[in-house]
């Protein structure tokens, strides 16, 4: 399987498209050894938000690996944030622009396609079966994109980022209130620091499916991996700080879901 999913009863999908560790042994094959260390993953979101069926919600999470194709990307491959330094659909270099690839040994034009349509549209057509389930059930659906990231990626943003980022396509993929409803929980305890698209607005998922006149609300956290984790090798899961994050995390969710209850 392409990915793992769980159907839940609320009006809510939990989307992880950059959790995914596995690279098939073709592609492997062809990369540099910093490949093996997949530093550029999503950590443990999977098991962060291991909360959310308890709430009703879905969940989807990729099994490969960004490295291989980025699930968050538009399939033209397209830049998102014109004008600034991004990784591209089938990426080439890490976010420390570290070369993936040995020498003459990335993906030409041809096998690009192949990986579209080997790794990239399986979890797209699942996760539009879902919002489609979803509407029909309810009425209204949010769709929350689970991210997270380095505090610290120099090519990306000066300085450390927030903790919590909010991105809704500058507001074109989600309604005002359930960004207020969720970023006004964020912000609660003024235990971590909030932005609203910044930085981050929301990648290729958020910006295609959401949908507010259609019903589909969209909205993306992009989270500073040192919120629930050590940000260095070998990547561990902390429990401590995990413990803190994760009310919050569920209080949002919470309402979220209640938001779009009929």
């Amino acid at each position: 399987m392409d990915y793992r999913f769980n159907a839940g009863s609320a009006p809510l999908l939990v989307s992880m498209p950059h959790v995914g560790t596995d690279i098939p042994d073709d592609i492997a094959a062809g990369m540099a050894p910093c490949a093996q260390a997949r530093a550029d993953t999503d950590w443990h979101l999977e098991q962060l938000y291991g909360f959310a069926q308890e709430l009703g919600a879905s969940t989807l999470a990729a099994r490969w690996s960004r490295y291989v194709i980025d699930l968050n990307r538009p399939p033209e491959n397209t830049n998102l944030y014109p004008g600034q330094d991004t990784t591209g659909l089938c990426p080439v270099d890490t976010f420390a622009r570290e070369p993936l690839y040995q020498p003459g040994r990335a993906p030409d034009a041809a096998e690009v396609q192949r990986r579209l349509a080997a790794y990239w549209q399986p979890y797209h057509d699942c996760l539009r079966t879902e919002l489609s389930r979803l509407l029909a059930r309810h009425g209204r659906v949010v769709l929350w994109e689970a991210h997270s990231i380095a505090s610290v990626v120099p090519r990306f943003f000066e300085g450390k980022l927030p903790d919590l980022n909010f991105g809704t396509a500058d507001g074109a993929s989600c309604d005002g209130t359930l960004t207020e409803l969720v970023t006004n929980l964020a912000r609660a305890g003024e235990r971590f620091t909030v932005a609203v698209n910044g930085r981050f607005k929301g990648g290729h998922i958020t910006r295609r499916y959401g949908n507010p006149a259609g019903g589909v609300h969209a909205i993306q956290l992009e989270m500073c991996q040192s919120t629930y984790m050590n940000e260095s090798f070998p990547f561990d899961y902390r429990p401590d700080l995990a413990a803190q994050v994760q009310p919050v995390l569920r209080d949002m969710l919470q309402a979220a879901a209640g938001w779009a209850r009929p």
